[in-house]
Protein backbone atom coordinates (compact mmCIF):
# COMPACT_ATOMS: atom_id res chain seq x y z
CA UNK A 1 0.00 0.00 0.00
CA UNK A 2 1.46 3.33 -1.06
CA UNK A 3 0.51 6.13 1.36
CA UNK A 4 0.96 9.72 0.28
CA UNK A 5 0.61 12.77 2.54
CA UNK A 6 -0.97 15.91 1.12
CA UNK A 7 -0.80 19.65 1.83
CA UNK A 8 -3.88 19.30 4.06
CA UNK A 9 -2.89 17.64 7.37
CA UNK A 10 -4.84 14.41 7.84
CA UNK A 11 -5.75 13.93 4.18
CA UNK A 12 -3.96 10.89 2.76
CA UNK A 13 -3.94 9.28 -0.67
CA UNK A 14 -3.79 5.48 -0.43
CA UNK A 15 -2.92 3.48 -3.53
CA UNK A 16 -3.20 -0.27 -3.06
CA UNK A 17 -0.94 -2.61 -4.96
CA UNK A 18 -2.62 -4.44 -7.84
CA UNK A 19 -1.86 -7.95 -8.99
CA UNK A 20 -2.98 -8.54 -12.55
CA UNK A 21 -2.90 -10.93 -15.44
CA UNK A 22 -4.95 -11.58 -18.59
CA UNK A 23 -8.12 -11.99 -16.45
CA UNK A 24 -7.90 -8.57 -14.80
CA UNK A 25 -6.53 -7.66 -11.37
CA UNK A 26 -6.85 -8.24 -7.63
CA UNK A 27 -6.34 -5.46 -5.09
CA UNK A 28 -6.61 -5.35 -1.31
CA UNK A 29 -8.22 -1.93 -0.71
CA UNK A 30 -8.27 -2.10 3.09
CA UNK A 31 -6.25 -4.15 5.55
CA UNK A 32 -6.39 -3.16 9.21
CA UNK A 33 -3.00 -4.75 10.10
CA UNK A 34 -1.19 -3.15 7.19
CA UNK A 35 -2.56 0.31 7.85
CA UNK A 36 -2.07 0.12 11.63
CA UNK A 37 1.66 -0.12 10.87
CA UNK A 38 1.29 3.36 9.32
CA UNK A 39 -0.67 4.76 12.29
CA UNK A 40 -4.10 4.45 10.63
CA UNK A 41 -6.37 2.82 13.22
CA UNK A 42 -9.87 3.56 11.98
CA UNK A 43 -12.81 1.32 12.74
CA UNK A 44 -15.10 1.34 9.71
CA UNK A 45 -18.72 0.39 10.43
CA UNK A 46 -20.55 1.17 7.17
CA UNK A 47 -19.83 0.85 3.45
CA UNK A 48 -21.64 3.05 0.91
CA UNK A 49 -21.87 2.70 -2.85
CA UNK A 50 -23.47 5.17 -5.25
CA UNK A 51 -23.74 5.44 -9.02
CA UNK A 52 -23.99 8.67 -11.00
CA UNK A 53 -25.30 8.07 -14.51
CA UNK A 54 -24.23 11.32 -16.16
CA UNK A 55 -20.91 13.08 -16.63
CA UNK A 56 -20.94 16.32 -14.65
CA UNK A 57 -22.97 15.01 -11.72
CA UNK A 58 -21.82 16.90 -8.64
CA UNK A 59 -22.54 15.74 -5.09
CA UNK A 60 -21.35 17.85 -2.19
CA UNK A 61 -20.04 19.44 -0.11
CA UNK A 62 -21.26 17.05 2.60
CA UNK A 63 -20.34 16.29 6.21
CA UNK A 64 -21.80 14.59 9.24
CA UNK A 65 -21.44 16.51 12.50
CA UNK A 66 -20.61 15.24 15.99
CA UNK A 67 -21.59 13.12 17.78
CA UNK A 68 -21.81 11.07 14.57
CA UNK A 69 -18.96 12.62 12.57
CA UNK A 70 -17.41 10.27 10.02
CA UNK A 71 -13.96 9.53 8.70
CA UNK A 72 -14.24 8.20 5.13
CA UNK A 73 -12.10 6.14 2.78
CA UNK A 74 -13.27 6.94 -0.75
CA UNK A 75 -12.51 5.19 -4.04
CA UNK A 76 -13.90 4.90 -7.55
CA UNK A 77 -15.24 1.46 -8.47
CA UNK A 78 -16.04 2.29 -12.11
CA UNK A 79 -15.54 5.36 -14.27
CA UNK A 80 -13.82 8.52 -13.07
CA UNK A 81 -14.46 11.33 -10.62
CA UNK A 82 -12.80 14.42 -9.23
CA UNK A 83 -12.98 14.04 -5.45
CA UNK A 84 -12.71 17.19 -3.31
CA UNK A 85 -12.24 17.93 0.39
CA UNK A 86 -12.31 21.25 2.26
CA UNK A 87 -10.86 21.78 5.74
CA UNK A 88 -13.56 23.23 8.03
CA UNK A 89 -11.84 22.70 11.40
CA UNK A 90 -12.05 25.99 13.32
CA UNK A 91 -8.56 27.21 14.20
CA UNK A 92 -6.87 25.04 11.57
CA UNK A 93 -4.03 26.76 9.69
CA UNK A 94 -5.58 25.31 6.51
CA UNK A 95 -9.22 26.25 7.27
CA UNK A 96 -11.13 26.80 4.02
CA UNK A 97 -8.39 25.27 1.86
CA UNK A 98 -9.37 22.53 -0.56
CA UNK A 99 -7.73 19.59 -2.26
CA UNK A 100 -8.94 17.68 -5.31
CA UNK A 101 -7.84 14.24 -6.48
CA UNK A 102 -8.73 12.34 -9.65
CA UNK A 103 -10.03 8.93 -8.59
CA UNK A 104 -10.57 6.42 -11.37
CA UNK A 105 -11.22 2.72 -11.64
CA UNK A 106 -7.90 2.50 -13.49
CA UNK A 107 -5.62 4.39 -11.07
CA UNK A 108 -7.05 2.67 -7.96
CA UNK A 109 -6.31 5.68 -5.75
CA UNK A 110 -8.28 6.20 -2.55
CA UNK A 111 -8.58 9.31 -0.42
CA UNK A 112 -8.76 9.15 3.35
CA UNK A 113 -11.02 11.97 4.58
CA UNK A 114 -10.93 12.60 8.35
CA UNK A 115 -13.66 14.21 10.43
CA UNK A 116 -13.65 17.97 10.03
CA UNK A 117 -13.54 18.05 6.24
CA UNK A 118 -16.31 18.69 3.76
CA UNK A 119 -16.46 16.08 1.01
CA UNK A 120 -17.82 16.12 -2.53
CA UNK A 121 -17.15 14.98 -6.06
CA UNK A 122 -18.01 15.53 -9.69
CA UNK A 123 -18.14 12.70 -12.21
CA UNK A 124 -15.87 12.65 -15.26
CA UNK A 125 -17.30 9.51 -16.92
CA UNK A 126 -20.79 8.05 -17.38
CA UNK A 127 -22.06 5.49 -14.86
CA UNK A 128 -19.38 6.35 -12.33
CA UNK A 129 -19.44 4.36 -9.10
CA UNK A 130 -18.12 5.76 -5.83
CA UNK A 131 -17.48 3.39 -2.93
CA UNK A 132 -16.61 4.56 0.55
CA UNK A 133 -16.19 3.26 4.06
CA UNK A 134 -17.35 5.30 7.09
CA UNK A 135 -16.39 5.20 10.77
CA UNK A 136 -19.90 6.04 12.00
CA UNK A 137 -23.40 5.17 10.86
CA UNK A 138 -25.50 7.54 8.79
CA UNK A 139 -27.39 9.88 11.14
CA UNK A 140 -29.77 12.16 9.20
CA UNK A 141 -30.03 14.58 12.15
CA UNK A 142 -26.26 15.21 11.86
CA UNK A 143 -26.11 15.55 8.08
CA UNK A 144 -24.92 18.89 6.71
CA UNK A 145 -24.08 20.52 3.40
CA UNK A 146 -22.10 23.58 2.32
CA UNK A 147 -22.66 25.05 -1.15
CA UNK A 148 -20.35 23.53 -3.73
CA UNK A 149 -19.60 26.91 -5.34
CA UNK A 150 -18.78 28.83 -2.14
CA UNK A 151 -15.40 27.21 -1.40
CA UNK A 152 -13.35 28.61 -4.34
CA UNK A 153 -12.92 25.09 -5.78
CA UNK A 154 -11.87 24.72 -9.40
CA UNK A 155 -14.14 21.84 -10.40
CA UNK A 156 -12.91 21.82 -14.00
CA UNK A 157 -16.47 22.13 -15.30
CA UNK A 158 -17.34 23.48 -18.74
CA UNK A 159 -21.10 23.56 -18.06
CA UNK A 160 -23.49 23.66 -15.10
CA UNK A 161 -23.30 20.51 -12.99
CA UNK A 162 -26.18 18.09 -12.46
CA UNK A 163 -27.17 18.40 -8.80
CA UNK A 164 -29.86 17.71 -6.23
CA UNK A 165 -31.93 20.62 -4.95
CA UNK A 166 -30.61 19.82 -1.46
CA UNK A 167 -27.05 20.53 -2.63
CA UNK A 168 -27.91 23.72 -4.56
CA UNK A 169 -29.86 25.20 -1.62
CA UNK A 170 -27.14 24.66 1.00
CA UNK A 171 -25.54 27.40 3.10
CA UNK A 172 -22.33 29.05 1.91
CA UNK A 173 -18.93 28.47 3.49
CA UNK A 174 -18.88 32.11 4.67
CA UNK A 175 -22.18 31.55 6.54
CA UNK A 176 -21.25 28.09 7.85
CA UNK A 177 -20.68 27.71 11.62
CA UNK A 178 -18.49 24.64 11.68
CA UNK A 179 -19.01 22.10 14.48
CA UNK A 180 -15.39 20.94 14.08
CA UNK A 181 -12.27 22.35 15.73
CA UNK A 182 -8.55 21.95 15.07
CA UNK A 183 -7.88 21.42 18.78
CA UNK A 184 -10.00 18.24 18.84
CA UNK A 185 -8.19 16.72 15.86
CA UNK A 186 -6.40 13.47 16.80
Amino acid sequence: MQIEKTDLPGILILTPQRFGDQRGFFSETWNRKTLEKHGITLDFVQDNHSVSSNVGTLRGMHFQSPPHAQDKLVRCGRGALFDVVVDVRKGSPTFGKWLGVELTAENGKQILVPKGFLHGFVTRAPDTEICYKCTDYYAPECEGIVRWDSCAIDWGLDRDPIMSSKDTEATTLAEFDSPFSWENTP
